[in-house]
């Protein structure tokens, strides 16, 4: 377990890959993205994996909380001072040694502050393992919950290849996670993105099931890829999504299109629908009533395969 003194030498930040000014959103979306890939119960033999979430849990703690993420902030900021003021004071080493002693005292009232401001921290963080932090618990729940949803997922698309070889009547590989690419118009210019965020498009195509991701491209605009647990989930979206209205989807598969069988072809009587052919009983020959009707006789009614020979002559 980290100590809070390990924890204060930490950038929680760096550690979550968010900015100082990020939101409280943000903080924990990246730490869900984070958590999904060290949980203990994705990795049961790596206890590196363990320490790490650990450290995420504590980073998500303090930064989510208002009066706890202050305190880091200040101890983090006089710290980069610390940092700079003893870089500075390495470059003017060789300067008289009344200023070396000025420096030196300078150093030491700061270092009081951060001890104080230490204090103040280490009190905030013991308020919150006494009271015990609501949001990490939850946050927990709901990463165990996608876990656990992921595992379902793929046990029904293994189930449903084992008994049938098929999914939705074409044949997918279970070990590629079905993806779709997005496009649709975007200029430079447009700061909305042609209309498109990474919300919209989890909200247009979640009603064909669960949408694991969706990363929009930073560098080429108007361009997404949608993650889905299912094949049948993404194949719904490729057929039916179109999009907003005034700026329609292009989508296509990038990976995991389901490919269709190869049609069976049957022998022994039978088409491809495994019908067997009825065959005509056969005819008297109808030589005479064309010969009849030729000469202006009557040959009555004329039906059936009589009608058929008539005419084809």
């Amino acid at each position: 377990m980290t100590t809070t003194k390990e924890l204060l030498q930490m950038d929680l930040y760096g550690l979550l890959g968010v900015e100082d000014a990020a939101t409280e959103k943000e903080i924990k979306k990246a730490y869900r993205q984070k958590a999904l890939t060290c949980h203990p119960d994705k990795n049961p033999d790596n206890p590196k994996a363990a320490e790490l979430f650990h450290q995420l849990s504590q980073a998500l703690e303090v930064l989510t909380d208002a009066a706890a993420r202050v305190a880091y902030d200040q101890i983090r900021k006089a710290k980069k001072q610390a940092e700079e003021r003893t870089r500075k004071l390495d470059d003017k080493r060789k300067k008289i040694k009344l200023d070396l002693e000025a420096r030196e005292r300078e150093a030491e009232a700061q270092s009081l502050e951060e001890v104080k401001i230490t204090r103040t921290l280490e009190e905030e963080i013991a308020r919150l393992r006494e009271e015990g932090s609501r949001q990490l618990q939850e946050e927990q729940r709901l990463v165990k919950e996608q876990i656990q949803k992921e595992r379902e997922g793929r046990l029904h698309t293994e189930n449903t290849t084992a008994q049938s070889g098929t999914v939705g009547g074409t044949r997918s590989n279970s070990n590629v996670t079905p993806k779709l690419k997005l496009k649709w118009n975007s200029s430079k210019e447009d700061e909305t993105n042609g209309g498109y965020s990474q919300d919209i498009l989890f909200s247009l195509l979640q009603k064909y099931g669960d949408v694991l991701n969706v990363l929009i491209s930073r560098k080429k605009r108007g361009s997404a890829v949608a993650e889905f647990a299912t094949v049948k989930g993404a194949e719904l979206a490729y057929k039916n999504e179109m999009g907003l209205m005034g700026n329609p989807l292009k989508i296509s598969w990038l990976e995991g299109e389901p490919v269709a069988p190869a049609p069976v072809l049957h022998s022994h009587g039978t088409d491809s629908l495994s019908r067997p052919i009825q065959l005509l009983p056969p005819v008297a020959p109808c030589g005479a009533a064309l010969q009849t009707f030729l000469a202006g006789g009557s040959v009555g009614p004329v039906r059936g395969r009589q009608q058929a020979c008539l005419f084809s002559r």
